[in-house]
C-alpha cells in the first residue's frame, strides 16, 4: 500500500473515531509497518494525531 493511500484511509478512520475505526487503523498501520517500516507508521501516527484520537503509541508494532 502506498503511503498516500494509507494516509487517506487513516484520515477517514480518524474522522469517524470509535472502536471499530481504531481496529481498522491498526490494520492499516500493520500493513504500512510491513511494507515501509516502523518509522513510516510512527510518522503517520504523529501526523494524523492517532495517538490523541485512538490512544496509539509510536514505536510499537501494531
Amino acid at each position: 500500500m502506498r503511503l498516500e493511500k494509507a494516509r487517506a484511509l487513516l484520515g477517514t478512520q480518524a474522522n469517524f473515531g470509535g472502536g471499530y475505526n481504531r481496529n481498522a487503523a491498526l490494520l492499516i498501520l500493520a500493513e504500512v509497518t510491513r511494507e515501509h517500516g516502523q518509522a513510516a507508521a510512527d510518522a503517520l501516527v504523529r501526523e494524523l494525531r492517532l495517538d490523541e484520537i485512538f490512544g496509539l503509541a509510536t514505536g510499537k508494532q501494531p
